[in-house]
């Protein structure tokens, strides 16, 4: 019997790697970030996205991530992790021994610094695919990794079976409407929440089915209930009003290069964070006393009993 697909819709929240004071990954730090998802009703969690520094980690630290992390977020939350190797046979070893541990799905986005055209681009992300049955989400990242993935090409992807979603990050609603009118409902679309290229409302109101997105990572009710797909509009209403209340938040986890804001918001409301891994600094100076203002206007320590 083939096992149903985890095909991503609602807030998806990019975890932050947690680190210990000696600059290694933090387990049991990760446990306590699923523990406090799965409580708030996160529909699922990414690990090892940008702001998870997958760039950072190495390929034997990935590997411990999802050996203990997909059997630990079994049962609790729904799980994606990302796969992305600079080379298509290192992401392919990656991908398969994510389903052996027993992962929901990956995600992948386009290698880094390469460039890849188009059809190198569809290679990538159809050989990996098909080399495993769990589901599977591609990321464009173009702001990161130069290449976008064209409408044209996402497609092409969504024709194989077991591709289910594409996560935008975008500055350019052109882009997305060219997504939604290619894959025809064939997969979901979610988008980021950076508030710079400020493409929730819109790829909700082309019927986009929620947000892979960052500021989840402190404030996850309320992206719960911004990401819904929208069935009225009461839908819509309110997902603006969630919008517009929480920007500052969503500002601040852009402040500085992801996942610098991020993490030390996490640090700030009680959370597992650490520093980010060098060649990346801590949050400093205004913008860390700007994250200090905003935990304390929103109350988020109390509102989340931290």
């Amino acid at each position: 019997m083939t096992k149903e697909l985890v095909r991503p819709s609602g807030s998806w929240v990019a975890l932050i790697t947690p680190f210990t004071s000696n600059d290694e990954v933090d387990m049991k730090g990760f446990e306590k970030l699923v523990d406090f998802h799965a409580a708030n009703k996160t529909d699922g969690v990414v690990f090892m996205g940008s702001t998870g520094e997958a760039p950072s980690l190495s390929f034997e630290e990935k590997r411990e991530i999802i050996a203990s992390m997909a059997s630990y977020c079994k049962g609790k939350i729904p799980a994606l992790f990302g796969v992305t190797c600079s080379t298509t046979k290192e992401t392919v070893r990656l991908a398969q021994f994510a389903e052996a541990q027993g992962a929901d799905g990956i995600l992948m986005v386009v290698p880094p610094y390469i460039i890849p055209p188009q059809d190198a681009i569809y290679d990538f992300f159809a050989t990996v695919a098909k080399s495993v049955s769990i589901s599977v989400t591609i990321y464009n990242n173009p702001g990161r990794v130069i290449a976008n993935i064209d409408p044209a090409t996402v497609s092409m992807l969504a024709d194989i079976p077991n591709i289910v979603a594409d996560k935008e990050a975008v500055p350019n609603n052109n882009q997305l409407i060219g997504v939604m009118g290619a894959v025809g409902g064939k997969m979901n679309v979610l988008c980021c929440d950076s508030p710079k290229f400020g493409i929730i409302l819109p790829l909700m109101a082309m019927g986009g089915h929620g947000t892979a997105n960052v500021t989840g990572n402190i404030i996850p009710r309320e992206f719960v209930e911004m990401s819904k797909p929208w069935t009225c509009w009461e839908d819509a209403q309110r997902a603006k009003e969630l919008f517009f209340q929480y920007k500052p938040l969503l500002d601040l986890a852009y402040a500085a290069v992801n996942p610098v804001s991020i993490k030390a918001a996490v640090g700030l409301i009680g959370l597992p964070a650490g520093n980010p891994r060098a060649p990346l600094q801590p949050l400093k100076g205004p913008i860390l006393e700007n994250a200090k203002r905003l935990v304390e206007q929103f109350k988020l320590r109390e509102r989340y009993g931290l």
